[in-house]
């Protein structure tokens, strides 16, 4: 009787255990779920670019009065997932013929994390703060660019402070395997977002055009 007793009692102690370990688990869940992450995603997050351009005459690179003000909205659904809306707004002066930034207006993005990458609607990887393998980016006719996260964090000074941050490098390859000159940055820091980018000629070995942190608001 004995036995039977205290194994009743045992089996009683373990129910309440998984009982409480299954709300444990559900409030971490939530809290997971509800967590900004790595590139902060919560709604109500703002940050805003100013681009400086690069002067061929001077090596150097100037403030433009072009600026992109990013906000997340809200959220969506898609195919399932759960998406947080990236609103961005350029404005400046901006030939709408040849932009060196984006083109003025108004563009919507959608995002979310999954398993340390930043990927939108379509999967693609937007960023990555895990995978230090070489990803192709896209193929053409003169060659392949590729991203590779750099296995080192970068110190990024940019008009809203200095970052440490996780630094993707943009570069492209001929069809023959030849390193081209252009070398672009990502840069994201754990908890803000992204801090800077830059955009280049494949024939430059300097960006033309970069972007840089100037402000931002994160809950």
């Amino acid at each position: 009787m004995k036995r039977i007793c205290l194994s009743i009692c045992f089996i009683t102690f373990l129910l309440s255990c998984n009982s409480d370990d299954d709300s444990q688990n559900q409030d971490q869940n939530q809290q997971e779920e509800e967590s900004p992450g790595f590139y902060a995603l919560e709604v109500g997050n703002s940050w805003t670019y100013k681009s400086f351009q690069y002067n061929l005459t001077e090596d150097a690179y100037y403030e433009t009065d072009i600026q992109d003000a990013v906000s997340i909205t809200g959220k969506e659904e898609i195919s399932g997932n759960t998406y947080f809306v990236f609103r961005t707004e350029t404005t400046g002066n901006n030939d709408p013929e040849n932009p060196v930034s984006n083109p003025n207006g108004i563009k919507f993005e959608y995002l979310r994390e999954l398993e340390g990458d930043l990927v939108n609607e379509t999967n693609d990887i937007v960023f990555t703060s895990t995978d230090y393998t070489e990803q192709i980016v896209y193929e053409t006719s003169w060659g392949i660019v590729y991203d590779k996260l750099a296995t080192d964090l970068a110190t990024v000074e940019v008009p809203a402070g200095t970052f440490q941050s996780y630094d993707k490098e943009r570069y492209a390859k001929s069809p023959e395997g030849d390193l081209f000159p252009a070398l672009d940055h990502i840069y994201y820091s754990e908890g803000i977002g992204l801090i800077s980018d830059s955009m280049s000629f494949v024939s430059q070995d300097k960006p033309f055009i970069v972007r840089r942190l100037s402000s931002y608001l994160v809950q």
